[in-house]
């Protein structure tokens, strides 16, 4: 067995049902992006496992929910210690599995995992409204546990992502099916083990394996379902949104982006450079990547030729070493997909500065670092989402236009601002259409604020008392002072 293939058998290739591994007449194969070989033989849910699934998350949650406060949180704490025990087997496995960085997973990503049930597992405690008083009679505000939330989640940031929304939906009491992508499916399945571990009883969270045009459809689908949270592509959750409204389930989405960074005249060169490679992270598979790069005219040239030596300078290869910058694409499908708004560019008579295709020397599912210098506004590589490591940059004249190019896209969900001038950062945050502003920095999230998109960027936010507000049935209890 090689190295690859160890690391999958970590994790069970088949769903995590009512606390048991369930297998499935068919499989699919979970193949790992450094080099293309097939890691897993992974479990093809239907109909039949998804109904499964929801029928063991109504168990579990009639004793999930009887939770006091105190102990769910507790049990969410053990299990973020768990998560921090096994934070490298479970970075090396999700390299393995989606191709992003060892090094990111260890040090940023898995703490941020083992963060995201010890956050909600802490705010859990805290969530309050103060009694009020209406004409002598008492309001008192309860958040109540919903019922069985289903979760589908995307391949970039497998675990992150789906903790993102697994750990405040066990933490308002609620049960969980978890549906992970088919690309990257197996840290998920470690996930189940590890609820076992810390205490959570079976049935409360489970993990169906399988295409979200089967599984996913039927879970959807369901009426017995109260919550159902998506993180994808804008054609998926339409279709979602479609399966929800005949039970009206509600819904929160996070959706594409082809988000902003906007840098100003005055801004500090060097870190505008920085912010700028920082979009090529996790080879530009991050839904909040800044790729649209707009650069004020007066330093537009030098700005620019600074870019592209950075980019000549990024080491790709094998995700696993430690010097390497760039790792591959998900998948052999993705990195056509790519490709193909790079033909549509050049029908157009576009040619990037640098990069443009497969890394020939790593072959496989490398793409080079791209940049498109001065496309026109409507192209379809500066309206669309690439979900790549394909960057545009485009020079502007003045604050008003930065502020109308920024917003002249479909989607709303991030957008950066470099600049020296904190007035001049509060006007332009202040007009730009995004759910997150970043200034003179980047990807910096605290779960205490809500996070989510405008426009066709997303439905709801999560984070803080917005993600209890989402996971949970709000009551308002008036009593009576007569009576007693």
């Amino acid at each position: 067995m090689d190295t690859l293939s160890q690391l999958a058998a970590i994790a069970s290739p088949n769903h995590f049902i009512g606390g048991q591994r369930v297998a499935s007449s068919e499989v699919f194969l979970d193949r790992s992006p450094i080099d293309g070989s097939v890691i897993a033989e992974v479990a093809r849910g239907r109909e039949l496992e998804a109904d499964m699934a929801v029928a063991a998350a109504e168990v579990g949650f009639r004793t999930w929910s009887k939770f006091s406060k105190e102990r769910r949180s507790e049990t969410l704490l053990r299990l973020a210690d768990l998560i921090d025990e096994h934070r490298d087997e479970l970075a090396e496995l999700e390299t393995v599995d989606n191709g992003a960085l060892l090094r990111s997973h260890r040090q940023g990503v898995m703490p941020r995992v083992a963060q995201n049930f010890r956050f909600f597992g802490q705010w859990l405690l805290g969530l309050d409204h103060p009694d009020f008083e209406t004409r002598g009679h008492t309001n008192h505000v309860s958040w109540d546990p919903a019922g069985v939330c289903v979760l589908i989640t995307p391949w970039n940031a497998p675990l992150m992502l789906a903790t993102w929304k697994v750990a405040p939906a066990l933490a308002a009491g609620n049960s969980v099916v978890l549906k992970p992508a088919e690309w990257s499916p197996l840290t998920a399945s470690v996930l189940g083990d590890l609820t076992l571990e810390a205490g959570i009883p079976e049935g409360v969270f489970n993990v169906v394996q399988g295409f979200g045009s089967e599984v996913g459809a039927a879970l959807v689908g369901d009426g017995r379902i109260a919550r159902i949270s998506f993180t994808g592509s804008v054609p998926t959750a339409r279709a979602i949104a479609r399966s929800a409204a005949e039970n009206i389930t509600p819904l929160s989405f996070e959706l594409g982006g082809k988000s902003p960074t906007i840098i100003f005249g005055d801004a500090d060169l060097d870190l505008a450079v920085d912010i700028a490679v920082e979009q090529f992270d996790n080879a530009g598979q991050v839904c909040l990547a800044g790729t649209r790069i707009l650069v004020e005219e007066e330093i537009a040239d030098l700005f620019i030729a600074r870019l592209l030596q950075r980019t000549a300078g990024l080491r790709q290869g094998d995700p696993r070493e430690m010097t390497t910058d760039i790792g591959p694409q998900i998948h052999g499908d993705h990195v056509v997909r790519i490709e193909g708004f790079l033909e549509r560019a050049a029908h157009r008579g576009l040619t990037p500065a640098i990069g443009g295709g497969r890394n020939e020397d790593l072959g496989g599912w490398y793409f080079r670092p791209t940049i498109f210098v001065d496309p026109p506004s409507d192209c379809e590589i500066v309206q669309e989402e690439i979900f790549g490591p394909v960057l545009t940059v485009q020079r502007f004249h003045g604050e008003q236009t930065a502020i109308q190019l920024a917003n002249s896209t479909k989607y709303g969900l991030a957008a950066t601002v470099v600049t020296s001038s904190k007035e001049r950062a509060d006007r332009v945050a202040g007009e730009v259409v995004a759910g997150t502003v970043w200034v003179n920095c980047f990807y910096v999230r605290d779960l205490q604020a809500p996070f989510g998109g405008s426009k066709l960027s997303g439905v709801g936010r999560e984070g803080g008392n917005w993600s209890f507000d989402f996971y949970c049935n709000l009551k308002t209890t008036v009593t009576s002072p007569k009576g007693w």
